[in-house]
This record gives structure tokens, C-alpha cells and sequence, in this order.
């Protein structure tokens, strides 16, 4: 085991996040919880505590930076958990996140600053699944901003929060139901999911170690996870249909014309409670555009060109795991260009998504047209894109 193991535990969640964070603290011995309370920044600081199993331990403010109560906590956190490791005698440093943070950033600022992380987790009830990716209000309007120029919603952030964590640790819901937890399987099927309370058999002469914290010390790579959020080469959920939510992957090798495209945006975005992947516009043919979906709001960006469109001398510097995800779907005359875009939801209508995503192919006579003619189409999107 690591000197210092650090868990990152997360999620909008909170009622089923302290939850974790105190099964935790409890299971494994030698362990602390460094807090970073960003409900404070309106008085210009973030306030830290670190606790252990009998109580707070020590607790102080972090400066905001530039006026961002994020930025404060990105640049407190590396030193506190060193102060932990080196004060020694500790075993697991529980980072848990404020209620807006998302474990992507945090994980990758503990990395770079030479600890280990040993798990990111982000705790779920099941039974706000679905209440919280439908909600697209401003994170600003609820209170819950990390910073005066943050624009993101709650749908969004929560998605994120589910999406990167490789472990969900579950809470015990007695409201919800087989639906909410087949929806909460088919957002993130790859995830392990973990009950907080469940408890595994003790090997002879050691005290029960929960399943929960078996799985924050088993092991977290900071590459792989980015990599399963990129577009071009995401995990994305498989074809499902149970209990009431189903998932449509739907793949195809054709561009979109722009204007369809664009005029059925707010029929596709609400079609779902969840959705995402990489899209393909006949007018940008060289750009890999992202789609990500949620609370009836939609992100549209630039995520650099396909594959197909750089010189071979340029493929080096692409990352592996681009290059192997892009040679199992390559085409002979596209090589990677392509939809694929992935709809999760209950009571979702597969038949009249696929119809509209189909209206907004080019037709046969627009696809023989070529490349050329393809670039001279409107460009609808460039309002939405900065490319």
C-alpha cells in the first residue's frame, strides 16, 4: 500500500456522500476527511477542516483566487494532504468534494502534485437519478457555484460527477425503484457499484472491511479515466432495455446537414434524460464535434479533428488509446468520421428518435454531391461552436 492513500469521494448527492465519507472514516483505521467548504466564498474564503473518527482535528480558511472558490481549493489541497503525509501515521486521506466539484479536476491536481490516488468515488442515491439529471437549473440559482463565472447546471455537473467515477457507492433508498436503478446501471454501466452499508466477511484476525472501502484502496489511473471521458474514444453505455429505460446507440456513417441538424436540436435534446457521444457536420467535415446532453440543455463543442483528416506524420502524437479506439471502427472511405450518439431514458421513443436523427442525414443526392459541395451548406452552428 501507498504511504498515503488518497480517496476522493464526491457528488451532488450529499445526504448519500457524508454517508460514504463516514462508513469510511470508520472502516479503515488510521484515516482523515479534508473538507473544503465552498459555501463560504461570499465571505471572500473557503473554510477547511480535517477530521478523523472522534471529531475535527484542525480546521482553517483558504483565500479565494481570483475571486474563484475552486481555484482556492485547487491550490490548498496538494499542500494539506502533504502536511498529512508527512506529519505520518496516517493511512487514507478522504478528500471529499463539495457538492458542485467534479472529481475529474481534483484527481488530476492530487496526481500532479505526487500522491496517489487509490479511488474516486461518487456516492448516489438512486432515487434522485433522475430528479437530478432533469434539472436544469443554473448551479448559481441553487447556491451551489464554485465561482462568479460559473455557468454550469445541475444536470450537467451531476452527469460528470456519475459518468467519471469508476465506483458508484450506492446509498440505501428505500424510494427508489427497479427503474431508478436500471437507470442509474445503463448511465454508467463500466461503474462498480458499491452499497455504503454492505460489509464483507472478515479474514481471521482482522476487523470487517467494507466492500466500499475494498474498492477506494484498490487502485485509480488518472490516464485511462480521461481517456474514458474523451469523445473520441469514450465508454460510452450499450444498447439496453429494462425495467421500464432504455439506451439507443445510434451509429451511422453519414454527415449531418447542418440546418436539419440544428432545427431538430430542442426535440433531440429533450429526448432524453441523457445524452451523449460525437457527431459528424457535412459543412465541418475535418471536426469532431462533442454532444453532451442533460436537463434539457445542450453543449455542442469542437473536440479537434478526426483521425481521417491529420497526415500521417501527425498521428504519433496522438494518444494510443485514440489510435487503437479509432482502427476498431475505421472506415475504408471515412476512417473514423461517424455519429455516435447515445440517448438514455425512461420511456424513451426509439422509433421516433431514430426517425429524427435519420431526417437529418444528408439525403443520397447531397452525400454524391462531395466534400466540396458539403463545405458550401450553411453553417448553422457556428453560433454554438468556436472552432
Amino acid at each position: 500500500m501507498p504511504e498515503l492513500s488518497v480517496v476522493i469521494v464526491g457528488g451532488l448527492h450529499a445526504d448519500a456522500r457524508k454517508e460514504a465519507v463516514a462508513r469510511l472514516l470508520t472502516d479503515v483505521p488510521d484515516s482523515v476527511v479534508l473538507h473544503h467548504d465552498l459555501s463560504t466564498a461570499a465571505a471572500g474564503t473557503v473554510v477547511r477542516t480535517i477530521c478523523d473518527a472522534t471529531g475535527i482535528v484542525s480546521a482553517g480558511e483558504a483565500p479565494l483566487v481570483n475571486d474563484c472558490a475552486c481555484c482556492a481549493l485547487r491550490e490548498d489541497l496538494v499542500p494539506e494532504l502533504l502536511r498529512i503525509r508527512d506529519a505520518g501515521g496516517t493511512r487514507m486521506a478522504i478528500v471529499e468534494l463539495w457538492d458542485s466539484v467534479e472529481p475529474k479536476a481534483m484527481a488530476e491536481v492530487v496526481t500532479a502534485g505526487g500522491l496517489t490516488v487509490t479511488g474516486v468515488l461518487t456516492a448516489v442515491d438512486p432515487a434522485l437519478v433522475l430528479p437530478y439529471l432533469g434539472n436544469g437549473d443554473d448551479l448559481a440559482e441553487r447556491g451551489l457555484a464554485a465561482a462568479a463565472t460559473d455557468q454550469r447546471t445541475v444536470a450537467d455537473t451531476f452527469a460528470r460527477q456519475l459518468e467519471y467515477a469508476p465506483v458508484l457507492a450506492v446509498a440505501a433508498s428505500p424510494e427508489a425503484d427497479d427503474e431508478d436503478r436500471e437507470l442509474l446501471a445503463q448511465l454508467h454501466p463500466t461503474a462498480r457499484q458499491v452499497p455504503i452499508d454492505d460489509l464483507t466477511v472478515p479474514a481471521p484476525r482482522r476487523r470487517p472491511l467494507s466492500s466500499l472501502a475494498r474498492a477506494a484502496l484498490a487502485g485509480f489511473d488518472v490516464e485511462a479515466a480521461d481517456a474514458a471521458q474523451h469523445p473520441a474514444c469514450a465508454l460510452l453505455p450499450a444498447d439496453a432495455d429494462a425495467h421500464g429505460v432504455a439506451t439507443l446507440v445510434w451509429h451511422r456513417r453519414r454527415p449531418f446537414h447542418p440546418e436539419r441538424l440544428y432545427a431538430a436540436l430542442e426535440d433531440l435534446t429533450c429526448a432524453a434524460a441523457r445524452s451523449r457521444g460525437r457527431f459528424w457536420l457535412a459543412d465541418k467535415p475535418d471536426v469532431l464535434l462533442h454532444w453532451d446532453a442533460a436537463g434539457g440543455a445542450l453543449c455542442v463543442e469542437s473536440a479537434g479533428p478526426w483521425l481521417a483528416s491529420l497526415p500521417d506524420a501527425a498521428w504519433d502524437m496522438v494518444p494510443p488509446v485514440r489510435r487503437a479506439a479509432a482502427a476498431l471502427d475505421w472506415h475504408p472511405e471515412h476512417g473514423d468520421c461517424c455519429q455516435h450518439l447515445v440517448f438514455t431514458s425512461p420511456a424513451l421513443d426509439r422509433d421516433g428518435l431514430e426517425q429524427l436523427l435519420e431526417s437529418c442525414l444528408l439525403t443520397d443526392a447531397e452525400y454524391a454531391a462531395g466534400r466540396a459541395a458539403w463545405k458550401q451548406l450553411p453553417p448553422a452552428f457556428d453560433t454554438l461552436l468556436e472552432v
